[in-house]
């Protein structure tokens, strides 16, 4: 073998290597980011396949069960007519939308214990801040003039 085919092949198994070992690491990664968003019945059906999966939950906050200690929340969430306890571990407080009957989304893993263990919380309004259907969202308010109106309206002091 010559001294020029053994450099290519040198540089083409050592190419193939780094490309086999990002793919290797692209792979892992995606695997250890991915969540499947499930809801609270299909978390109970799931079996085995909850407690080694990293899983999404959402439902609503039920009134009277948000339970705070620093950054340690304990809830229960409700869909339909079933709930799930929940604790929330995170480095962050939760969001300032979380209250009695908000819309939440937990993200994290579910224990052998019965309890769903948050990460990561997000929370939306409680829909008696959206408003009702068929009302204006600002009452009230006039809509803004255009800068043609404003300056046909008002008296400029110039003679016309």
């Amino acid at each position: 073998m010559s001294n020029e085919t053994s450099k290519y092949l040198k540089f083409g198994s050592v190419t193939v290597l780094i490309v086999l070992s990002l793919g290797y690491l692209a792979y892992t990664g995606v695997q250890d980011s991915k969540s499947y968003y499930v809801t609270i019945k299909e978390l109970n059906g799931m079996g085995n396949d909850a407690y080694s999966k990293r899983l999404r939950v959402a439902g609503n906050v039920v009134p009277g069960s948000i339970k705070r200690s620093g950054t340690k929340v304990e809830f229960l969430l409700k869909e339909n007519d079933l709930t799930l306890p929940v604790s929330y571990t995170g480095t962050e407080a939760p969001p300032d939308t979380f209250k009695d009957d908000s819309q939440a989304l937990a993200d994290g893993s579910f224990g052998h214990d019965g309890v769903f263990h948050a990460k990561q919380l997000q929370a939306k309004c409680a829909s008696k801040y959206a408003p009702k259907p068929g009302q204006p969202g600002v009452q009230g308010a006039e809509p803004a003039k255009s800068m043609s109106q404003n300056q046909n309206s008002g008296s400029s002091g110039m003679a016309n």
